[in-house]
């Protein structure tokens, strides 16, 4: 959890960091959408190649982004696991059971797990190239067309993803201090790691609701009122980088969806 790399910002001078937080909401939300609808490794090719182009345009170390895979790698080896097992298929290697391992069911596994990585490290880039103050203004300027309390949703997502490395340095932190009292958190069998995560998961909502009353009494002090009758220091402004942007974004996305007939 220490390791999770959506919700932080990344400072740097880059022509993804320069782009309006609007069209890099947009292009994640298109780049999450058609990775979904791809059933291949020639589509899978494509993506990798596109998400090694816009990593190194960020300027945000590789290894800072992969690090955060880390913490999910329990869940990628779930998820392979299952589809590995449980996808049934013409051509079985193993069977035991109702267990049964196919090449159909290594296809399909190895594409799980390969769209999985992409996800996370393509949303992880939106949150490591965008301030929460940008995100926050792209997240209203999207929503306000709908007639939505687009300020206060926006406020409330932004903060959200802010507090997740909050919440992950105070887990680390909660995780060593229960150490050094003698509480075990490696060994044992599932039940009683289950029941060692308690002394955990108290101190940290206990944590978590403190942090958010005085981040509320914070802003109450500060005079804030939600978005009425607010100005900015920088207004959002799209300009010829972003449409080139967009347009790359639609020709990736437009590629992606073609290789589904290949």
């Amino acid at each position: 959890m220490t390791r999770l790399t959506i919700g932080q910002y990344y400072p740097a001078d880059s022509p993804l960091h320069r782009l309006d937080p609007r069209v890099k909401l947009l292009a994640a939300i298109a780049y999450i959408t058609v990775l979904i609808f791809v059933t291949n490794f020639y589509g899978f090719g494509i993506a990798v190649l596109f998400l090694a182009v816009v990593i190194r345009a960020s300027r945000v170390p590789a290894r800072f982004i992969f690090r955060g895979l880390r913490a999910i790698l329990f869940i990628l080896s779930f998820a392979a696991l299952i589809n590995l097992l449980l996808t049934p298929g013409e051509n079985v290697l193993f069977s035991y059971a109702f267990i049964q391992v196919t090449t159909e069911g290594i296809h399909r596994a190895a594409l799980m797990a390969l769209r999985l990585v992409l996800l996370i490290t393509g949303s992880s880039l939106l949150t490591l190239t965008t301030s929460p103050i940008q995100l926050t203004d792209g997240i209203e300027s999207l929503l306000k067309p709908l007639r939505l309390p687009a300020h206060d949703i926006a406020m409330m997502m932004t903060i959200a993803l802010r507090m997740i490395p909050t919440l992950s340095e105070e887990l680390g932190k909660i995780m060593k201090a229960q150490k050094a009292r003698g509480v075990d958190l490696e060994t044992g069998g599932p039940l009683k790691r289950i029941k060692n995560i308690i002394p955990i998961l108290v101190p940290l909502f206990v944590s978590s609701f403190k942090r958010a009353d005085e981040l509320a009494t914070a802003m109450e002090a500060r005079c804030y009122r939600g978005g009425k009758g607010r100005t900015k220091l920088k207004p959002l402004g799209f300009t010829g980088r972003d449409a080139l942007a967009g347009g790359i974004i639609v020709v990736f996305c437009v590629g992606l969806v073609l290789t589904r007939f290949i």
